[in-house]
């Protein structure tokens, strides 16, 4: 199944770390981070569970929920969180999917079978309070993922959702903004009285809006 940006989600119904997870009830109004690993007692994917669950704070802060899957069964993944807790010093705290049968690997085209038959590569889909898939990754089973980047555009996505602006490249939290070019100089006025710098007509920088509530 091939999926796009604005398409909604598919549902599902699994087994996790967590319990049965019913996806689109689970996500409730909260954002939604779904990311695949290939393989438990894999070095990679232990650093990158760890990092996951390090960050819980951050997911809290900017009410979005993550939740892992691999087609490994689900007593795998309950013997493999010790290892993660002993290793990367943070216990597991957010649910593993255990999807063995590979119905949710299927659903959102999670196996690539000239990378690997078998095995998820590592997929990540951020997903608004609408349902609405805002972001699609895809990395290679050998490269770990930068999860600060995956931070970086779930504040930027959140951002532009509540302002009329864009985030340009390298963005981070507290830096300028772009004001979106469908506003013009007129409106602009009305929305940021602050003022902004023009470096072309299209091209408009302004002080980062301070967020509303998310």
């Amino acid at each position: 199944m091939t999926l796009h940006l604005g398409d909604i989600a598919p549902d599902f119904e699994q087994q996790s770390t967590q319990g049965s997870i019913r996806f689109h009830e689970w996500l409730g109004d909260s954002w939604g981070i779904l990311f695949s690993h290939p393989k438990d007692f894999t070095p990679v994917c232990t650093t990158e569970l760890g990092v996951v669950a390090r960050l819980a704070p951050e997911w809290a802060k900017r009410n979005t929920k993550v939740v892992g899957l691999s087609v490994d069964p689900l007593e795998s993944h309950q013997e493999w969180a010790s290892d993660i807790a002993e290793t990367q010093g943070s216990a597991l705290n957010f649910p593993l999917l255990a999807d063995q049968d590979g119905k949710v690997s299927r659903l959102y085209d999670m196996i690539h079978p000239n990378a690997d038959a078998k095995l998820t590569v590592r997929s990540v889909f951020i997903i608004d309070p609408q349902k609405k898939i805002r972001l699609i990754l895809t990395y290679p089973p050998s490269a770990g993922r930068n999860f600060d980047e995956i931070i970086r555009v779930l504040d930027s996505l959140q951002l532009t959702d509540g302002y009329k602006v864009t985030t340009p490249a390298n963005w981070h939290q507290g830096d300028d903004v772009i004001i979106a070019p469908s506003v013009s100089d007129e409106q602009a006025k009305q929305l940021f009285p602050q003022g902004w710098k023009t470096l072309r007509p299209y091209l408009r920088l302004v002080r980062q809006p301070e967020e509303k509530s998310k």
